[in-house]
């Protein structure tokens, strides 16, 4: 039998289109001839999440998105199926999490399996949502770029203050400028007005250092002069004190020598001993003397208001 045209072409097309398919479901890492599982997956927002997004666990891709369907009747939820390999052992209360897939955007879905019974083809997973890169960078950059802005105006006040301050500046510059002109002016002027008083001036002060020079060389002998009279002068009045303090020790040891001879009443006290006892016994008299005058004064003192004696006292100090 002989096969026509159409047929040949026909065949060859349809072996390319199963080669296409087959290649491109190997190069997107599907194992075409390994059986594959469906499980169903509800979530509130897919967030950007298509068919033929992959599949992935443990960094592998294990199967992929089918089909993504709205449910009206459960509050317009989304109804994700995908169909992961059959080899997977999925256990029940196993999650699938919706994530980022890298930086160049798009989205996937994470795969975290538990142990347990496991579940069947047409079973729903847990659906859960993973804060992607993106939303992350999101979340901390703009706190820094509402910073940013807000240094950025800081910066554009204070730029603009700096402006007017330059002005102000500018202007203070100027001004200075010509002060400093007037006052050089001013200067140079009264400078050359006061130029012959300078010299003069200058040519007193000269005479008056040489004038200073010779009475310096003047004071300088009568300075060593006066130097000599005070130190004769010093030398005078110590000689004088020693002199009349010899005189003075000599005195004292003449004194000292007399008492030790017991020359003088002094003397005679500290080395004889009869005064002394002569002295202590008038002191033992005069005591006794007074304590009978204190006991009986009419002995000693007679007194009448009419210029009669007592004559019982006159005979007691007869019969005594």
């Amino acid at each position: 039998m002989t096969i026509g045209k159409e047929t040949k072409v026909g065949i060859l097309a349809l072996v390319t289109g199963a080669m296409l398919y087959l290649g491109f479901n190997y190069l997107k890492g599907s194992d075409v001839f390994s059986g594959m599982n469906e499980y169903y997956i509800k979530y509130q927002n897919v967030d950007g999440l298509v068919t033929s997004n992959a599949v992935m666990l443990n960094g592998l891709q294990v199967g992929k998105v089918q089909s993504i369907a709205i449910m009206p009747e459960r509050n317009n939820e989304l109804l994700v199926t995908v169909s992961i390999n059959r080899k997977i052992q999925i256990g029940k209360g196993s999650s699938a999490s919706l994530a980022d897939n890298g930086f160049l955007g798009g989205k996937m879905i994470n795969l975290y399996l538990i142990n347990g019974v496991a579940l069947k083809n047409g079973d729903t997973l847990i659906s859960k949502t993973e804060i992607g890169i993106s939303a992350l960078i999101k979340e901390k950059t703009l706190p820094v770029m509402s910073n940013v802005d807000t240094l950025i105006n800081k910066l554009k006040n204070i730029a603009t203050k700096f402006d007017s301050t330059g002005v102000y500046i500018n202007k203070l510059l100027k001004t200075s400028d010509k002060s400093i002109a007037a006052l050089n002016s001013s200067v140079s002027g009264t400078i050359a007005e006061n130029r012959e008083n300078l010299k003069g001036i200058t040519s007193n002060i000269n005479t008056l250092s040489a004038s200073l020079i010779e009475t310096e060389k003047g004071i300088k002998p009568l300075m060593g002069k006066m130097s000599g009279v005070v130190d004769s002068l010093n030398a005078l009045k110590l000689s004088e004190a020693v002199a009349s303090t010899k005189k003075s020790l000599a005195t004292l040891q003449n004194i000292m020598g007399d008492l030790q001879a017991g020359k003088g009443t002094i003397g005679k006290l500290m080395k004889n001993d009869s005064v002394y006892m002569h002295l202590n016994r008038t002191m033992a008299d005069l005591d006794r003397l007074f304590i009978n005058l204190k006991d009986d004064p009419k002995r000693y003192v007679h007194f009448s208001l009419f210029g009669k004696k007592d004559k019982k006292a006159k005979s007691d100090s007869l019969k005594k």
